[in-house]
């Protein structure tokens, strides 16, 4: 479990950060790439609500608490990358299902990317609340909360080309 001193309630860590057999069964690794995409969906609600807290301590922020969160977070994605790209060798090498892993190649592009936007997001929103006077930094945080939109986006439409080439017969 994850436990910040920000957040009230523990925080599980992603499973994939212990787990290392990936399954051998086509439909089983198809059902644990699922489950590792819901654990980063967590994850990232986790990191959102860790800086929130973090904007809370402000002007003199708990930066070490926060740096903590954010090694944890960083632990879990890189676990949960990690198995991913297991699974997609896998796909490609052991099902011969390359159009699976080659889904699975665009989106750990576009994971990645929202993680940067993610990232750059919460500095700016920093930034926005130590200057409250200056419009460009809301402006800034309006304009890459766009670009995270359209990432959202281009995330489930890669997964919804996974779900239905994934249940197409081999």
């Amino acid at each position: 479990m994850l436990q910040c001193s920000f957040i009230s309630k523990p925080m599980k860590t992603p499973k994939a950060c212990f787990s290392t057999m990936a399954p051998s069964d086509f439909k089983s690794l198809v059902r644990r790439f699922y489950v590792l995409q819901s654990e980063r969906v967590e994850a990232y609600k986790l990191f959102e609500e860790g800086h929130e807290a973090y904007l809370r301590t402000g002007p003199h922020y708990d930066f070490e608490h926060y740096k903590q969160l954010v090694h944890e977070i960083t632990k879990a994605f890189c676990g949960i990358s990690k198995e991913v790209l297991t699974i997609k060798q896998q796909l490609h090498q052991d099902f011969d299902r390359p159009d699976l892993s080659e889904h699975i190649d665009k989106l750990q592009i576009k994971e990645k990317e929202k993680l940067e936007l993610t990232a750059k997001l919460q500095l700016t929103r920093q930034s926005a609340q130590d200057h409250p006077e200056d419009e460009d930094f809301q402006e800034k945080v309006r304009e890459i909360k766009q670009e995270i939109i359209k990432n959202t986006a281009a995330l489930s439409e890669i997964l919804q080309d996974f779900k239905f080439d994934s249940e197409e017969p081999e």
